[in-house]
């Protein structure tokens, strides 16, 4: 009876009428702390371009602590006159206290498997040995006081004897490996650090191969980062005595550079490349003592990487003049791309492809929808695996030997429910039903399409509650990422089913720049074809509100790094188009971003201020931060970052909230809030991430206009 009573009330709140006075009114009380403007300017092909705020940049300098301390207070202050501001955190603090497992995974003697217990900060590592007994074998909730160390991966030696786990501390990328006993779970040797964009790949029980990069001289939070190298580290030698086994030459330089060692430990594969987009591909025999390192290619033009091998046959998933992706065969004795064999060929729609079982798993996207087909290793079609309905996937992998497989499967409004999977009869039981409190039954998604400024169809999910009514009058969040060939298929999230349970609508488009319609719809939205990505997100904004789901007045858009640009490009570009904007980690200036940590391998798809007059040119039009005008009304904002986020650096969160607070001239407030002790986001612990997602729904409720 508490839970209706609690959504009733919020049923009312979201229908309403819209109170501008009050919001007004307390954006007129802000008093925004002082933002000194300096003087540096930069000359770009003969250009001169101002950046008032390079100061904030320092992310060690007492100036700019003090400046988070100031705007975080005014932010906090802020938030705190919200209405509906607690009881939106208790809701969204019940639906999240529900178990929840992962998929059982199996290693040396014992299974084991993630859960938490429903607010736990952070999953916690279970085991179960044969005899049925099951105990923790790593929790991270007791890596640091606060929550904020998290596991950030684990890996196991050939055996399973052995496990070298990393984490991850205050949301940093940079790691630290620990190798402990698998039995008596105690450590062996010293933590290995200084550990960045790294797996962790085991040669036997022998050591494994890892890769990092040199300390920066200056702030190992925002220094560039540009040679990666991989190391090798055999068991019960000094880390300062692993040698480099690539990367450590000129000839040799590249940004990203990882390793994957086939199951069997005969080959070992080095993957190198420049930016987030292509690879380089090289082979070493292990089994030959001394092997030379034979290139597979030796271009960056695709993505090209091992899916298994079986004897010294190669199984290669590559795009490679196939922008959806296939997967080829090819003896490792002569393993360039001339001597490639198609095993699955090409089709119209983007795979993925996974193994286990000793079956091939070929999944599609179907317009963002899953689609999973089951072929032997002679690329013998077995069956179409039935679905429990329509919506996203994940899994379908495991030891060859394996004799049950297991995968999760979700939509925007279905919680992820794990399912176990026989390959030999291609038969799906339900493993573990979600423990979520939310009734999917009354939500609905529909997909539509929709016509960007150039006539490109685009597709776009729509959730909301059944019976909706399409009056304009609906609070919508319209979430976008388009960049990166990173594709967004529906997922289910509490934070996004709370939203939904308010009375909101949730809309995703996937728009140009992502990967939904394989390389060609990522190439339509990079470097000075992006503009296409703002396009895109401008007109799912209009269709939503052409179809009466919502208003100006009622649109909120939300976007998280390159999501972050996208938001911040659209709303300098149309103020008018939104009455929210919710920019996070954003990439937002786009003259500097290469500057930081590894930001010069985003290139790809952004291109850079260096590269020529006119890409220079291009960037500086819709960077955000340069393009916040003197005059003009944005619309309430509220940009979030974290202070030790190491991916897409706080700097240009910094500037942007300068920007608009000194030049916006409407009665919005522009407002940011600066998390602590957190990086880019992966990690971040449950009790951080409720009161983030608290904010983030009383700002954008409260200045619809919908109070209590």
């Amino acid at each position: 009876m508490k839970q209706f009573a609690w959504l009733l009330g919020l049923a009312v709140i979201a229908g309403c009428a819209p109170e501008p006075e009050v919001e007004e009114k307390m954006a007129a009380q802000i008093t925004y702390p002082t933002t000194v403007r300096g003087n540096v300017m930069d000359e770009y092909f003969g250009t001169t371009v101002a950046d008032p705020y390079r100061w904030l940049e320092d992310d060690r300098s007492a100036e700019t602590e003090a400046w988070v301390k100031a705007q975080n207070a005014v932010t906090f202050d802020y938030l705190a006159q919200i209405p509906m501001r607690e009881s939106i955190k208790q809701r969204l603090t019940e639906l999240w206290n529900y178990e929840r497992s992962s998929a059982p995974f199996k290693e040396g003697d014992y299974t084991y498997f993630y859960r938490n217990n429903g607010l736990q900060n952070q999953s916690v590592l279970y085991r179960t040995d044969a005899e049925g007994n099951t105990e923790v074998f790593l929790d991270p909730n007791t890596f640091s006081a606060d929550g904020t160390t998290s596991l950030a991966d684990i890996s196991f030696s050939r055996d399973g004897s052995i496990a070298a786990y990393a984490i991850s501390e205050g949301g940093s990328d940079w790691r630290k490996i620990i190798v402990i006993d698998v039995a008596t779970k105690e450590q062996l040797e010293p933590t290995l650090v200084d550990i960045k964009f790294s797996g962790i790949s085991w040669y036997g029980n022998d050591g494994f191969y890892y890769s990092s990069y040199d300390k920066p001289d200056g702030s190992e939070l925002s220094a560039m980062t540009d040679q990666h190298k991989l190391y090798y580290h055999k068991l019960g030698t000094a880390q300062a005595d692993d040698p480099v086994v690539f990367g450590g030459t000129e000839a040799e330089k590249h940004r990203y550079i990882s390793a994957q060692v086939t199951d069997d430990d005969r080959y070992l594969l080095i993957y190198a490349a420049v930016s987030t987009s292509g690879n380089k591909l090289f082979l070493r025999d292990l089994s030959q003592p001394d092997a030379p390192l034979v290139t597979v290619l030796d271009h960056t033009d695709s993505d090209t990487s091992l899916l298994d091998n079986r004897g010294s046959t190669l199984y290669l998933v590559t795009n490679l003049n196939a922008p959806n992706k296939r997967v080829v065969t090819v003896d490792a004795a002569s393993p360039g791309a001339d001597n490639w064999v198609d095993l699955i060929a090409e089709q119209e729609q983007v795979l993925s492809p996974s193994t286990g079982g000793g079956f091939i798993f070929a999944e599609y996207m179907v317009d963002a929808i899953a689609m999973v087909q089951q072929y032997d290793y002679d690329g013998k079609f077995v069956r179409d695996i039935e679905l429990p309905g329509v919506g996203s996937v994940g899994g379908f992998s495991g030891k060859k030997d394996a004799e049950q497989l297991y995968y999760s499967f979700a939509n925007y409004s279905t919680p992820t429910t794990i399912y176990s999977f026989a390959p030999a009869s291609g038969e799906s039981t339900v493993y573990e039903a979600s423990k979520a409190q939310f009734d999917s039954s009354a939500y609905e998604s529909k997909q539509v399409f929709y016509s960007s400024k150039d006539g490109t169809k685009v597709p776009m999910i729509i959730t909301h509650k059944k019976g909706l009514k399409l009056d304009g009058s609906n609070p919508t969040m319209l979430y976008g990422y388009g960049g990166f060939n990173i594709s967004l298929t529906p997922s289910f999230s509490v934070a996004n089913a709370v939203w939904l349970e308010l009375g909101g609508v949730y809309a995703v488009p996937n728009i140009r720049g992502g990967g939904e319609y394989g390389k060609a719809w990522h190439r339509a939205g990079t470097q000075q074809q992006k503009q296409n990505v703002f396009d895109d997100f401008i007109a799912a904004a209009e269709y939503l509100i052409a179809e009466n789901y919502t208003s100006s007045e009622r649109l909120a858009l939300r976007g998280g790094s390159n999501g972050g640009l996208l938001v911040g490009a659209v709303m300098t570009q149309r103020p008018d188009l939104m009455r929210v904007a919710l920019p996070a980690v954003g990439v937002l200036d786009m003259l500097r971003y290469h500057t930081f940590t590894a930001g010069a391998g985003w290139a790809y798809d952004y291109g850079t201020a260096n590269d020529s007059a006119e890409m220079f040119a291009y960037l500086k039009g819709y960077s955000p931060v340069h393009n916040v005008k003197d005059g003009v009304s944005y619309p309430a904002t509220m940009i979030t970052t974290g202070d030790h986020d190491d991916r897409v650096v706080p700097a240009h969160s910094f500037k942007f909230a300068a920007e608009l607070q000194a030049k916006n001239n409407g009665p919005w407030p522009q407002l940011i809030r600066i998390e602590t002790n957190a990086g880019h986001g992966a990690g971040t612990p449950i009790s951080k991430t409720i009161e983030q997602w608290a904010d983030i729904y009383g700002f954008t409720l409260f200045n619809m206009g919908i109070t209590e």
